[in-house]
């Protein structure tokens, strides 16, 4: 594992040993100096290029409020980006003003619709038929929609959310309509957002994507005779989970979209819309990994490794194929043997990662699944009925429990009826 901004961390022996001894194993472990560094890092990138915009941290990619709060206390002009009642709880706990997060939903219901518009964010609607129900609801003064710019990116398919397949966002040949009808109907300022992919790491993605966003813009623009407040370019800014990758040049990426935005609305920075992103994976996906402990070494018609960790504990390799490093925590002998390492689901997708090169290993080893930080506790589940696991920041070698574990009488209280 090459230059990993936890390398340290992991080769921190004693103080691992000390968390599986005293919270048990999986654990999810966070690092609070790399969150700092993450945002520090982003808001540096946007500030020096453009002078109106607007950071809103994806809730669904970490929904921890002490993750969340770690945030905010680092960067005060931080808000949430929703899109269930659950992530607006959570904001609204972490100490958020519900004027400084947006809920972007889709297919929502109309209870959805009137906890959003009762809580008091920003409304981005992902259809005109939301339109429609919300407006049986009340007529707020702003709202967006979400621009399908009929392409997308993402490392894999499912985590492609623009173009033809995606079941997300009003596709650009109708989305003006979606504007002219809301402005008959009362709305008074508009934005837009778009959001077609995530965990890419080619900045020149981005320029392309905002440049087809801006021009979506400027056409709504015209048809409704107004500008708009804001536009969202999303995010799915992704971060290397393999040695050889390498990170995406934040930098780069806004001075790309600031010459976008120049070219669609001129030199004068200050009359821009406000530029607005909602990052989740490059905040918080390499400030934490899971813990976790080997339960079991298998040789059958492949060598497996058998963790207690598995696709209920991070779902993504079983969802998507996502591909996560698996470090031996301690001391490693120079051999390396390919593995399959598995959970203990009883699900034959249950693999955190095949043909993977490990050291020996034995049963009690323990293990870290590197960049778990984001999509992975907020993706667990309870399959097999197993509770899902404790999570640890990290604050100057002081582990803080942040979540408690989970029991199996956690699991059944709700049927106590």
């Amino acid at each position: 594992m090459l230059n990993h901004p936890l390398s340290d961390l992991i080769s921190q022996t004693e103080l691992l040993e000390n968390i599986a001894d005293q919270h048990g194993t999986p654990t999810y472990v966070y690092s609070k100096k790399r969150l700092e560094e993450n945002i520090d890092k982003l808001s540096r990138a946007i500030s020096s290029n453009f002078i109106n915009y607007q950071i809103y941290y994806a809730v669904k990619a970490n929904s921890n409020i002490h993750i969340i709060k770690t945030l905010k206390s680092r960067f005060n002009d931080l808000g949430c980006d929703c899109s269930s009642p659950g992530e607006l709880f959570a904001a609204k706990k972490a100490g958020f003003n519900m004027s400084d997060c947006v809920y972007t939903g889709n297919y929502e219901s109309f209870k959805d619709l009137q906890t959003a518009y009762d809580a008091g964010p920003e409304i981005n609607l992902d259809d005109l038929n939301s339109f429609e129900r919300l407006k049986k609801i009340g007529i707020p003064d702003y709202i967006s929609f979400r621009l399908n710019p009929g392409r997308g990116h993402g490392q894999f398919k499912g985590i492609i959310t623009g173009g033809k397949d995606s079941k997300f966002g009003i596709p650009k040949e109708k989305i003006v309509n979606a504007y002219e009808v809301a402005k008959k109907s009362g709305i008074k300022k508009f934005g837009l957002q778009c959001h077609a992919g995530s965990s890419t790491l080619d900045a020149k993605t981005f320029s392309d994507i905002t440049r087809q966003i801006l021009k979506s813009a400027r056409e709504i623009e015209d048809a409704i005779e107004q500008q708009l407040e804001k536009i969202s370019i999303g995010s799915g800014f992704g971060i290397p989970y393999r040695d050889e990758e390498l990170p995406l040049d934040i930098e780069q990426l806004f001075k790309n979209t600031k010459s976008t935005f120049s070219d669609f609305y001129g030199k004068d920075s200050s009359k821009w819309p406000t530029l607005c992103i909602e990052p989740g994976r490059i905040l918080v996906a390499d400030t934490g990994f899971i813990l976790t402990k080997v339960t079991g070494i298998k040789s059958s018609y492949k060598k497996f490794i058998g963790l207690d960790a598995g696709m209920e504990t991070l779902m993504r390799p079983a969802l998507y194929g996502a591909f996560h490093r698996v470090q031996k925590i301690g001391d490693s002998d120079e051999e390396f043997l390919k593995y399959d390492i598995t959970g203990r689901i009883c699900e034959n997708t249950d693999r955190i990662s095949e043909d993977y090169d490990m050291p020996t290993m034995k049963e009690g080893d323990l293990c870290a699944i590197m960049d778990s930080g984001a999509y992975g506790y907020s993706m667990s589940h309870n399959f097999n009925t197993r509770p899902r696991p404790s999570e640890i920041l990290i604050n100057q070698n002081n582990a803080i429990l942040i979540r408690k574990r989970e029991s199996i009488e956690d699991l059944f209280r709700g049927c106590d009826v």
